[in-house]
Parts: C-alpha cells; sequence; structure tokens
C-alpha cells in the first residue's frame, strides 16, 4: 500500500488501507492531489490522544520539566509513609 493515495483508490482498496494502519502505517488520503484525510490505526491514535493529554496537564508538565532539569528526587516505596 502506498503511503498517499486518492479517494478513489482508497474507496476500491479499503481492506488494505486498514492493514496498513494496523500495522502502523498512516496512510494519507488526497483529493484532486490536496490532502483531506489521514487513515491511522487505533494503537497509534491512541498513543497520540494519550501524549496530548499529558502534554495539557499542567501538573506532568512540571514535573517533565523539573526531571529534565536534574531536580527530581527518586525513592523506593519504603520512603512513603503509611
Amino acid at each position: 500500500m502506498k503511503s498517499t493515495v486518492s479517494v478513489s483508490e482508497g474507496q476500491n482498496n479499503f481492506p488494505a488501507l486498514v492493514k496498513a494502519a494496523e500495522g502502523g502505517r498512516v496512510v494519507t488520503v488526497t483529493r484532486h492531489e490536496t490532502p483531506v484525510a489521514c487513515v491511522i490505526g487505533h494503537d497509534r491514535m491512541s498513543a497520540i490522544i494519550e501524549t496530548l493529554e499529558i502534554l495539557a496537564n499542567p501538573a506532568a508538565m512540571k514535573a517533565l520539566h523539573e526531571h529534565q532539569a536534574g531536580k527530581t528526587k527518586f525513592g523506593t516505596l519504603d520512603d512513603i509513609a503509611e
């Protein structure tokens, strides 16, 4: 399966589009040579959504920036008070 197909090619080869997406590929669908859609697998799309949710979470981003700055302290589960 090519990485770019026209709408009519996509319609004629829909099972192959789905199989390519399941295999991790992204297939761009064009109309008159202009990209109008992408076919992407569920697992990949779920990962993208999860990443966007993390990026939109201020607490998660603060923790990430602190880790990158070397300010994160690691411990063991025994360090947590019951």
